[in-house]
Formats: structure tokens, sequence, C-alpha cells
């Protein structure tokens, strides 16, 4: 608990009785079981949060909704100004936050902080949306008549994330709900409940020094069945779900059941094509950090290299080079480029891969595996994995969450790389890596690549705020983050207005009296 002064850090972020299962989680309702927090980089218990029972729930839907009423009366310029505190907080407590994130969920430091930095990018993009959650106004077909669009605040917005960015992810829906006039409740990953009570401890003193209602930002703690309580809740209506396909399965249907509204965010299976012409300056830190950054943990993590056969010896010898410096170790010294996996679950499920790929006909270039030893006592650190693969394999098929990076031969034009990368049945995340522009075109285009999400000479990880992030097919279609993805957080409503002394009737229809 003392290791990497993370006493410390707990201190700084409000958590100083954590150890004693004293939570604020729930907006101090929670009353169930203790979830017990181990950190992956040694095993060691972080703390313990109380799980929300079936009645701190309705306690909690009750102060958010009675929050809503307050918050949606607040101009949206006057809510940004709420925001744009939190993310000057957020700047204010970016090294105790980052270092909490790393040593809670397992990835490098740097990635920590570069979690709290992607939290303070969509505060400020937030804060100036404040001012532009712009209608139009519409040409109609009737003299003396003029039609616009309104958007107006949804109500109470659930959010459930994953453990992988534990905070982010969150940051991404509530910073633009929050402006939008909307409040939140977060059930945040039980692999990281610290993380979430810490942030929850930062709005909660801004609210606080403003004079707002807590409820404008509750969390609720526990597993899968704190997590129905939200998705059966037709008080709730939209929820927002990152998470593996399966899980989206569970929540789009029961959503859609109640007519909710959905934001799925769930699994990719993200492949970089290399184009013979591609440049191995660009092609080697971009598969690598793509395949190992996070340790694998990303749903935009590379899973596939579709390569061309005239530069496939030379790029795979460059990968597997690469992958030789790479340092595995305690996330929080900087030295080291990737942590370990989250848990031991994780652990074996690495390993199943990796003898499924062997089973399948896969050929191994870089052996996986288990580190033991000193520094690695979590059992939790895994040696990232390099196979030569056919797409068509099963494993191939399916998201590994995990350090298991897959190279292909593609043969003839880039069309026939295009059908291998498109023929998985997630479409988050894809790339290009190619010095021909008729090539690059043709990834972008319509015939193109099928994701959400296609970048010409970078990764396929690493997303900026700006643009509005997620997938296709059973990545789930959702969009948060940039560009009009706000929009999900609210209603549209069409109005029509009458300035003329008669009513005249749509469609030139007479209804004569």
């Amino acid at each position: 608990m003392t290791n990497f002064g993370i006493t410390e850090v707990l201190q700084q972020l409000g958590l100083k009785e954590i150890n004693e299962g004293t939570s604020t989680g729930s907006n101090n309702f929670s009353n169930g079981e203790l979830i017990q927090s181990y950190s992956p980089v040694n095993g060691e218990l972080i703390g313990s949060v109380k799980t929300t029972t079936k009645e701190d729930y309705e306690k909690v839907i009750t102060t958010a909704s009675e929050a809503f009423l307050t918050w949606r009366d607040i101009p949206a310029p006057q809510r940004g100004e709420i925001v744009r505190q939190f993310g000057n907080k957020l700047r204010d407590l970016k090294e105790p936050l980052g270092k909490l994130i790393s040593y809670e969920m397992g990835k490098s430091l740097q990635e920590g902080y570069g979690e709290v930095q992607e939290m303070i990018d969509i505060c400020d993009f937030a804060v100036g949306l404040s001012r532009q959650l712009n209608g139009q106004t519409i040409p109609s077909e009737r003299p003396g008549h003029v039609m616009r669009e309104q958007w107006h605040p949804i109500g109470v917005v659930g959010i459930i994330s994953a453990f992988n960015f534990p905070v982010a992810v969150w940051a991404w829906n509530t910073a633009l709900a929050w402006i939008c006039g909307d409040v939140c409740i977060w059930k945040a990953s039980e692999k990281a409940p610290l993380c979430a009570v810490a942030c929850q401890n930062i709005i909660v003193a801004i609210l606080k020094e403003n004079n707002l209602p807590e409820g404008i930002s509750c969390i609720i703690n526990g597993d899968y069945k704190v997590g129905e309580m939200m998705t059966t809740d037709s008080r709730i209506p939209l929820i927002s779900a990152t998470g593996s396909t399966r899980m989206g399965r569970i929540v789009g249907a029961t959503v859609a059941e109640r007519f909710g509204k959905s934001l799925l965010e769930l699994g990719g299976n993200n492949a970089i094509i290399i184009t013979r012409t591609a440049d191995l300056k660009v092609v080697v830190p971009g598969a690598v950090f793509g395949a190992v950054g996070t340790c694998g943990q990303r749903c935009t993590s590379t899973r596939r290299l579709i390569i061309h056969e005239a530069v496939y010896d030379k790029v795979r010898d460059a990968i597997v080079s690469a992958y030789q410096q790479i340092k595995i170790g305690n996330p929080l010294d900087e030295n080291n480029h990737i942590g370990p996996l989250i848990d031991h679950d994780s652990v074996k499920t690495y390993l199943a891969a990796i003898e499924k790929a062997k089973a399948e006909g896969g050929n191994v270039l870089v052996e996986g595996g288990v580190l033991e030893g000193e520094g690695y006592e979590s059992g939790c650190y895994v040696k990232p994995a390099i196979i030569e693969a056919k797409n068509h394999f099963e494993i191939v098929q399916h998201e590994t969450f995990a350090p298991i990076l897959y190279l292909m031969k593609y043969t003839g034009g880039v069309e026939n790389a295009i059908a291998k990368q498109n023929g998985v049945a997630q479409g988050l995340s894809s790339a290009i890596m190619t010095n021909e522009l008729k090539e690059a075109e043709k990834f972008l285009s319509y015939a193109g690549s099928d994701c959400g999400i296609a970048n010409v000479n970078i990764g396929t990880s690493g997303a900026e705020i700006g643009g509005a992030f997620g997938g296709e097919k059973e990545t789930g279609g959702g969009r948060e983050s940039g560009s009009d993805a706000w929009k999900v957080y609210m209603r549209r409503q069409t109005n029509t207005i009458n300035y003329s002394d008669e009513l005249p009737l749509a469609q030139g229809i007479k209804f004569d009296l």
C-alpha cells in the first residue's frame, strides 16, 4: 500500500479513508458488500468501496432526477462554466489522478497522465460547445410560417464504463451530457472503482462550491447486477455503455425493449494494412504501440497486420526486432513501456488465445508467456506475442484483450487487403500505411474501410477529442466525444410557428368550414 507513494496519492484525491471501506461512491448511499481493489502492479490491496444495493439505487435515482429539474433550467453557457472549473481542477490533480489510474488499472504512467489529459480536453471542448447547441431554421412551404429545430436536455444519463479507460470515457460522456443540461449516473468498472470515487470527489466539491445539487453527478458501485438497475430503468432515457460485444447485446436489447436510447462502444478487431510503398519509419512505431500500448487492452488496439507480400519479410523482421526492445514492468516507472494485464482472468484468456492460435496452425514469431520473478509478483505481467495467422482463424475473428498481434499476407491490389480488414464482425478502427494516393483514397472511400475510424499513415489507437469516436457492426454504432456527438444526449424537437392571420394546411389540403 505504501509502495510508489500511493498513500500520498490517495490523500491528495480525498481517498485517505478508503481502506476502511468508507466511500462517497454513490453520493453516500452505498450500503452493500465491499469491493476490494487490488493493484495488478504488485497485487496489493489499494482500498475498498461499498456496492450499491437496490435501496441505495432508488435514493441515487431520486437524487439525480431532482437535480435535473434544477440543472436543466441553468443556461447552457453557465453549465459550461461548471465544466470549465472541473477541467481546471483536473489540471491541478493530473499527477495524482494519473498515478492512481496507472496503479489501479496497470497502464503506463504516461498513459495514465494521457487519460487525464483526455478528460481535460473534453472539458475544454464542452465549454466551447455550451455556446453552440444550435438548432436549424427551416423554410416552410406555407406562407407566414417558419419552422425551426430545437434541442432539449434528455434527462438522466446512465454511463457504464470499462476498466481499460477507467475515467476518460466517463468524461467523454458526462462533460457533453452536463453542458446539454443532463445529469449523470455512472457505474464504473468494478475492476477500477477507486478512480471513479476520486473523480466523484472532485466534481462534488465543485458543485458544492457553486451551490448546485450533488445529484448532477452520481456514481453507483458493483458488478453487472448493479448495471442492470440502470438498463431496465425507464427513468433513464439514455444508457451509454462501453465494454464487450457480449455485454452490448444484452444492454442494447434491454434498453430497446423499454424504448430507451443506447450509445454502445463495444469490441474492436483492428487492422493496419501495410502496402508495398509504406514507410517503415511510420509503420514500426504505429504498429508496435498500437499492439502493445495499455498491454493490448484498448478497444482500438492493433490486432492484425495485413502486409503486402512484396514487403512482408522486411516488415515482419522490423516488427519482431522492435519487440525485443520493449520494456515490461512497473508502469509507474517511466522507463517501462507496458505494465500488467488487469487481472488473472485476463492472463488466462491471453494464454488460451495463444494456444488456440497454435492449434489452428499459427506460427509463433515472438513467444508469449507470463513473466515471473522480482517485480512481477502480481502474476499479471505477460510478454507481447506475435503470431503468423490466417484471417479466417476463429481466434483471429474474435477480440482478445491482450498483447497478441497477428501477421498475415495479402497479394495483388489494395482491394484484397481491404477485404481482409473488413472480413471480421467488428468495425471500430482501421489504418493503412501507404505513400500511394490512390490506395489511401480507396481505403477511405465508400468501398474501403467499413470501420468508424479510418486512418492513413497513423496507427489504429489514439483518438483526438474533436472527432466523433465509435464504430460499426458489432462495435455497436455509437459515437462519443467530438463532432456532433452531443446530439445523442438531447432530444430533438421540430417547431412550426404561424405568424400570419390564416391557417393554411400542409400539402395544400383544403378544409373549409
